[in-house]
């Protein structure tokens, strides 16, 4: 993110304080633990669910974005926050069992869960910075998460339309942009990473060795995870982003 912008995000947040009390950014000065990168605990998390958990900086943030949508007669809904690693490690590995079942060798189960699905331990949503988000003020189609449902005549194009005008003010960034020359996660509309908080925990995250917390928390299939895999796994499915998220 260039200088001007993150220091306009951030003095744009700041106005919160008077609204928000507990809202600062001495986040920003914080040294994020190993267990805290990889979705082990976080002392900064709020909130008790799965669409309610998330950094307590990032919830107040979304909190005064939600209010502000409202007035537009759009309801801004998480369908998907705070992930932990346990629950991150029970999504791959189910996913895991399932294409091998079908006969997938184990490379190619794994090439086609990370289309989408992220190896536990290196998900954004184990941060608390990052939402999924839908308009829950229009009819729901069965299967939420898809992108035509964010364009054209889909139920939350209203709100893709809302969030790509406002969600900078409020320090929100599309993560999975829909550029062609992006490798890695497949384009997601519907998923927005808070990055005053985001960005700093993104570079201490470059810092931490991933091949080696992978074979350490005995995730199924990790043997798989050779060198070559894990260094572009971490160039496209973890750095390939929105470059205002980049440090």
């Amino acid at each position: 993110m260039k200088r001007s912008k993150f220091i306009k995000i951030s003095g744009a947040a700041a106005l919160g304080v008077s609204l928000v009390p507990q809202f600062s950014f001495t986040v920003l000065q914080d040294i994020f633990t190993r267990d805290q990168l990889i979705g082990k605990g976080n002392p900064d998390i709020t909130g008790d669910s799965y669409t309610s958990k998330m950094h307590k900086e990032a919830k107040a943030a979304f909190e005064r974005m939600k209010q502000e949508a409202a007035a537009e007669g759009i309801t801004i809904e998480v369908v998907s926050a705070y992930r932990s690693f346990q629950r991150q490690k029970e999504i791959f590995e189910g996913k895991y069992r399932r294409f091998t079942d079908q006969g997938l060798s184990p490379s190619e189960a794994i090439t086609k869960i990370i289309e989408y699905s992220t190896i536990p331990g290196t998900s954004r949503h184990h941060w608390g910075t990052d939402l999924d988000l839908i308009d829950s003020s229009v009819p729901r189609p069965q299967n939420v998460l898809q992108p035509e449902h964010f364009h054209g005549t889909g139920p939350f194009c209203r709100l893709k339309e809302w969030m790509n005008r406002h969600a900078n003010t409020f320090g929100f960034y599309e993560v999975y942009t829909d550029n062609a020359h992006r490798k890695g996660f497949k384009y997601e509309p519907w998923h927005f990473s808070y990055a005053p908080v985001s960005i700093p925990m993104l570079k201490a995250y470059k810092k931490l060795d991933v091949q080696k917390i992978l074979q350490e928390e005995k995730i199924l299939g990790a043997q798989h995870f050779s060198e070559a895999f894990i260094a572009t796994y971490r160039n496209e499915n973890i750095l390939d982003i929105n470059p205002e998220l980049l440090s």
